[in-house]
């Protein structure tokens, strides 16, 4: 029994005598002559499955409601595990109205008390079930998901109340003030992997609380080729019964650069944003346009389009196949490998030189190169140079380092401009403008190595003083006379700039992207599904490089 006599249900009038004749999930018994119901539920079936499950659970019935949800055994299992764990007890569920007369999800509000060895509190929050039909008798199920305990829950993960194995860690910026997700609701997940990884060694006293505790992330995270020092979705402090002694822990944001950056993406719809300092890889700020959601700016994986041009360029600089000056052909299209590549708008360049087609972004320009290249020189130009993709950086909380992996035929042509197999996100799209900037890799981090003795990732090489001269030519003629000519106006003479569109399967437009270092700035953006990046992800870059004034 869930919470024993204490639980009480709000459902309406009506449900639990609903639950009761049978009405519920009926459809498709033994007459074998009566048709087995098809289609999506209706709002009447909807409505009555979501509402008897819910009295169900909030009566403690856990065998009853797992029989209402399309998998009984998980159902079963965390509904047990909610009580016995979690140790939420005198259950309110009170069911809302669908969204619409054809919604299959209803939403819910739940309140509970959460008692631990004489502590207590009270504890709310909302969730949703989703009704389905199961296609071999017609039934009306609940559609099991572990969000339906909370919206935190996933696959693995548990609510549980106890000691916390992590000590609370109050985190503070450069400057000493303090960060929290009230104030930078973007830092959420970051705070968590720097309490995760740093509680301890911060010098707090744990407390009592009631968390989510994450599935075991390790081969998950191997799976999708991340590795860290922490768990790539970190524990989750929901509530506090006794909140402990947080151990103060400075990081490198700035918090000035972070307002500007959560103010700037909360004004555009999926968009992300990282700055770093070029000359020492200290991470600045970072944002994403929905702030609890995934963490694009460290851990996403996404083409980054002709922002890769930067890395492609230097390994046609260093193997003497592109001069800034020298004549390079851009024609409307260039075939390799089986595939026909062109460039935007199908332009070409007549008898131009590296630096026009690199300033226009001019895709054959690179393809037109591939014959000349081994299928793994990009792959160790990235790795070599720019510490891209050797899974290997440790910047404090968990983070995806790139990939750029070997590639043959068309699509190791495709990786020259950012397509094919290569994956980025803001952060290492950031990174590769220091680089360009510093002259030399240095990887990017939040917390100092000196806090707890790590050692940072290195570079086997850095490009020669001609090649990143070359290439800060290159770049900063972009943000004069090229493609990021708008967004990058009046910043100066000190900087430089690429942008980037990545076409995207089943998108109507693609990602736009935009890296550009200023003075000892550097920052990228991604806006997915924003178009070109010079206009939807370089105004938002622009907008850090000026906060940084």
């Amino acid at each position: 029994m869930l919470g024993g006599a204490a639980v009480v249900v709000v459902c309406g009038v009506g449900a639990t005598a609903f639950a009761l004749s049978g009405g519920v999930g009926s459809g498709g018994t033994g007459d074998d002559a009566k048709p087995v119901p098809s289609g999506p539920p209706t709002s009447a079936e909807v409505r009555h499955t979501a509402r008897a499950f819910l009295a169900a659970w909030a009566d403690g019935d856990v065998a009853r409601a797992a029989s209402l949800t399309d998998d009984r055994t998980a159902a079963r299992k965390a509904l047990t595990s909610y009580r016995e764990e979690g140790h939420l007890t005198k259950v309110r569920l009170t069911p809302g109205k669908p969204a619409g007369r054809t919604s299959a999800e209803v939403p819910f509000k739940a309140a509970a008390t959460v008692s631990y060895k004489g502590k207590s509190k009270p504890f709310a929050y909302e969730s949703e079930v989703t009704v389905v039909r199961r296609k071999s008798d017609g039934r009306t199920l609940v559609d099991w998901r572990p969000s339906v305990l909370h919206p935190e829950l996933r696959d693995g993960d548990r609510l549980v109340t106890g000691e916390a194995g992590d000590p609370p860690i109050k985190a503070v910026d450069r400057d000493g003030g303090e960060l929290t997700a009230a104030k930078y609701p973007s830092l959420g997940t970051a705070l968590d992997g720097l309490r995760e990884k740093y509680g301890k060694e911060a010098g707090g006293r744990a407390g009592v609380e009631l968390r989510v505790v994450r599935a075991d992330a390790e081969d998950a995270a191997e799976k999708a080729g991340q590795k860290d020092d922490a768990k790539s979705r970190p524990d989750k402090t929901l509530l506090a019964l006794s909140p402990g002694t947080p151990g103060t822990l400075k990081t490198t944001f700035s918090g000035s650069l972070q307002a500007a950056a959560e103010r700037e993406t909360a004004k555009r719809k999926l968009a992300s944003v990282v700055v770093v300092k070029a000359s020492t890889g200290e991470i600045l700020a970072a944002a994403n346009s929905n702030p609890t959601g995934f963490n694009t700016a460290f851990q996403g994986s996404l083409a980054p389009g002709s922002t890769m041009k930067v890395v492609s360029a230097s390994m046609l600089l260093e193997k003497k196949l592109a001069g800034v000056d020298k004549k390079h052909p851009c024609p409307k299209y260039e075939t390799y490998g089986g595939w026909k590549f062109q460039n935007d708008d199908k332009f070409q360049i007549k008898n131009g030189t590296f630096r026009a087609s690199f300033a226009r972004s001019c895709n054959t320009a690179f393809i037109s190169q591939a014959k000349k290249l081994e299928n793994d020189s990009l792959t160790r130009q990235a790795q070599e140079v720019f510490g891209l993709g050797r899974d290997n950086w440790s910047i404090g909380v968990p983070s995806f380092d790139g990939a750029v992996p070997v590639q043959s035929h068309a699509q190791m042509a495709a990786s020259l401009i950012g397509q094919g197999g290569v994956r980025m996100n803001p952060l290492n799209m950031a990174s590769v403008a220091a680089t360009v900037k510093s002259g030399t890799f240095k990887q990017p981090y939040l917390v100092s190595p000196d806090v707890d003795d790590r050692t940072l990732a290195t570079a086997p090489r850095r490009m020669s003083g001609a090649t990143a001269t070359a290439l800060r030519e290159l770049m900063h003629y972009t943000a004069v006379s090229g493609t990021a000519m708008k967004p990058m106006r009046g910043l100066g003479s000190d900087m430089g700039a690429k942008t980037g569109s990545a076409e995207v399967d089943g998108q109507k437009k693609p990602n736009g992207w935009f890296t550009a270092y200023r003075g000892d700035l550097a920052s990228a953006a991604v806006v997915r599904q924003g178009g070109h990046g010079g206009d939807s992800a370089g105004p938002l870059v622009r907008a850090m490089l000026l906060a940084g004034d």
